[in-house]
């Protein structure tokens, strides 16, 4: 990006559903991003969740947009991969993971009827391997994976929007509420039997 570029508003996305195992994988990777990094001020992070056309204002307002996400690839679990503007909308309606997908196919399409297209938009997406487990995390094959996605985003900011980040020095509130963050999210999943007959407590709460 030009030197005009250098404050642009840029939208680092992370989209998914974290109740749906490796679908979570975008926000998880943004909550990895927002413990570790300080970003500048021109640079938001964004939990998109699955909001859909609620996102609409969020991305006309950048002109610049990295998006996080699971998407079926055809590759192996796990990997991987980078697509760039056109390549993006293209490979969310041939090859759609999950409903916000086709969603955000259309948020797209919206932009750029509304001439907000950003000037460059950049997906970093894994290949998922378990979707259908309610209630679940990552998967290892995916969790593994996170490190190395937030590390493609900062590589991303720097070389496509000249945007340099630094270390946090003390430990945030965090990106998500407490019950949802990923560490007790995983790790208080009760058992089946328990959800079937009580409830998840992570998400719901008895009077």
């Amino acid at each position: 990006m030009s030197d005009q570029g250098i404050h642009a508003r840029i939208l680092v996305l992370g989209i998914g559903n974290i109740l749906w195992a490796d679908e979570g994988f975008g926000v998880r990777v943004l909550e990895a991003l927002d413990r570790d990094h300080v970003f500048p001020e021109h640079v938001t992070l964004l939990d998109g969740g699955t909001q859909g056309l609620y996102l609409l204002p969020y991305l006309e307002d950048a002109e610049g947009v990295v998006i996080i996400d699971a998407v079926d690839y055809g590759l192996a679990p796990g990997t991987l991969h980078i697509l760039v503007d056109d390549e993006v909308p293209a490979v969310l309606a041939s090859r759609k993971v999950s409903l916000h997908q086709t969603g955000f196919q259309e948020i797209l399409g919206l932009l750029t009827l509304r001439g907000h297209t950003p000037t460059r938009i950049v997906l970093v997406g894994v290949q998922p391997e378990r979707l259908d487990d309610y209630g679940g995390g990552l998967t290892a094959t995916v969790a593994a994976q996170v490190e190395a996605a937030a590390a493609k985003v900062l590589k991303v900011l720097r070389a496509d929007f000249n945007v340099w980040v630094t270390e946090r020095e003390e430990t945030p509130e965090g990106l998500l509420a407490a019950p949802i963050a990923r560490d007790p999210y995983e790790s208080e999943r009760p058992s089946a039997e328990d959800a079937c007959r009580i409830g998840d407590p992570r998400i719901l709460t008895r009077s």
